[in-house]
């Protein structure tokens, strides 16, 4: 039995190469893998030796050889293929392990030339996994470390690789390929030529939409089914997804996730980790119905619960905080579908633990400052499909801070409801468009959702508040978008609203801006929307 070492990542390889060695298989390696392998006091033949030929071109050419791919791809059960080799003189290869050129690690530099990614761009490599994944059924292909324990253990059981395992390698080997030339499919087509190739000494420029897309995900799990139960659904994750996203998390208790469960969990936990103190956000069909913040994450549910108590029954609730057992104690005696947070004590575990139907994520935040930062764990792009295309965007990652308010009204906002204020944008930023949101104390008093009209939403969210038995007094409003009439300003006075928050940038902003001074409410535009569709 012969194996060809060859690898860029030495990481494992001469523990690997020791256990081959000492269950009798023939080491046969390249370069810098050889000359470690040989330094260890390794029995290991050169590939130049093998093929007669030396390596050239810095190492370009070492392993496009017949007596390489022969010995990959001859088909052991075919006497036509072992005549041809013996022929040839060319000796079977039943071992291959192969990791590729760094590319994705060179490009990820900052500084890197296009000189330097194309340096990087594995040719023997891939030809060699390409050929033997072909022929899995004579063929281990190894290409990460870790399958190397996988393979001496069945070396050393039954003295050989099992069908199954030679197949499920060969899967693996083609889905690196896939996703090694997809890396570099997606590198090149962003590279920026409209002024000529770049020059190989300077970072080159990079357009934010490239020339051709190519999606990387792997299957975490098969649901059971999708957003209706004659739907089949499965999850994918980036195949390098975002540290402190959902798809990281882990699920401590409770039943399978459904395909909504996971969509309203998303939308929880990209809405809570956006805020610095402790907060709850409570999410039903997509939409926030309950958000606040608050010393801790019981007074933060306490407050958020009190938004929509009909619409909390049965929906995801998620916190930026260690849920502890006092918070525990309070959302267990509501009916939840799913419960998120960074972390759960071990009281907080034992409340829920009865309640094994109730599913418990804990997923960390983002790293940063040991509290949600709004900068990291986020999606830089939002992808949506359309019928036989898709639309991409750069994600709405925009955040207003007080130095980007401008006020537009006599009346100025006080330092209270400014704070008001943003964390009613806060909130309006996750909430369906045509999104009306009430906030005051920090907590949210009436959210409307989803409308056609921008009327509707306010009237639903006044409704809601009234329903909860919440008085909206002097709230601090929030509009996704401008409001192109007065009319929706006047609906949210009307409700008590003391002071508002919107984009601005209607043809019509003088005659909102006037009805807010007729009113006698604060006004401040914050120049970009959030619209959620």
């Amino acid at each position: 039995m012969k194996a060809l070492l060859s690898v860029s990542d030495k990481t494992g390889v001469l523990d690997l190469a020791r256990e081959l060695h000492a269950l009798g298989v023939q080491l046969i390696s390249t370069g810098g893998t050889a000359k470690l392998l040989a330094d260890h006091g390794l029995p290991v033949t050169e590939v130049a030796d093998v093929t007669g030929f030396p390596e050239m071109l810095d190492g370009r050419v070492k392993t496009l050889h017949p007596m390489v791919h022969g010995g990959l791809l001859a088909r052991r059960d075919l006497p036509e293929h072992m005549a041809a080799l013996q022929q040839h003189g060319i000796g079977t290869i039943d071992i291959l392990v192969v990791n590729l050129y760094p590319f994705e690690a060179t490009v990820a530099q900052p500084g890197c030339t296009l000189a330097d990614a194309i340096e990087n761009i594995d040719i023997g490599g891939p030809a060699m996994v390409r050929s033997a994944a072909k022929n899995w059924k004579h063929v281990a292909v190894l290409t990460d470390a870790s399958q190397y324990p996988i393979v001496v253990a069945e070396l050393k059981d039954g003295g050989q690789v099992s069908d199954l395992t030679r197949f499920q390698l060969a899967v693996a080997a083609f889905n690196r390929i896939s996703n090694y030339d997809a890396a570099i499919s997606d590198y090149l087509s962003a590279v920026d030529v409209s002024a000529g190739v770049p020059a190989d000494t300077a970072e080159p420029r990079r357009l934010l939409f490239p020339g051709q897309s190519n999606g990387r995900f792997v299957k975490v799990q098969d649901l059971r089914y999708g957003e209706n139960s004659h739907q089949q659904a499965a999850l994918y994750r980036d195949l390098y997804p975002a540290q402190g996203s959902l798809v990281t998390g882990l699920q401590l208790q409770g039943k399978e996730l459904s395909y909504n469960n996971i969509a309203d969990a998303d939308a929880a936990w990209e809405c809570v980790k956006s805020f610095d103190t402790p907060a709850c956000v409570i999410i039903k069909h997509a939409n926030p119905c309950g958000v606040a913040v608050g010393a801790n994450p019981l007074q933060a549910y306490s407050k958020a619960f009190q938004t929509d108590p009909t619409s909390a029954f049965g929906g995801i609730i998620a916190f930026n905080r260690t849920l502890d057992g006092e918070a525990a104690n309070a959302v267990a005696k509501q009916f939840v579908e799913v419960l998120i947070a960074p972390d759960f004590t071990p009281e907080a575990l034992a409340v829920f633990r009865p309640k094994t139907n109730v599913r418990l994520l804990k997923i960390a935040l983002p790293q940063g400052s040991g509290q949600a930062d709004g900068a990291h764990g986020r999606n830089a792009i939002d992808i949506k499909r359309v019928g036989s295309g898709l639309l991409l965007q750069t994600a709405d990652n925009h955040d207003i801070t007080l130095a980007d308010l401008k006020v537009v009204t006599v009346k100025q906002p006080t330092p209270e409801q400014l704070d008001d204020l943003l964390f009613a944008w806060k909130v309006a930023k996750y909430v369906k468009s045509n999104a009306i949101v009430f906030c005051k104390g920090g907590m949210t008093m009436g959210v409307g959702a989803g409308q056609m009209s921008r009327l509707d939403s306010a009237r639903i969210a006044s409704i809601k508040a009234e329903h909860a038995g919440l008085s909206l007094q002097g709230t601090a409003v929030a509009s996704d978008a401008f409001f192109p009439f007065r009319d929706g300003l006047d609906v949210v006075v009307d409700a008590g609203a003391s002071c508002v928050i919107q984009p601005g940038g209607s043809m019509r902003d003088q005659e909102v801006i006037d009805a807010a001074n007729e009113r006698g409410v604060a006004m401040v535009f914050t120049g970009v929307r959030h619209f959620r569709h």
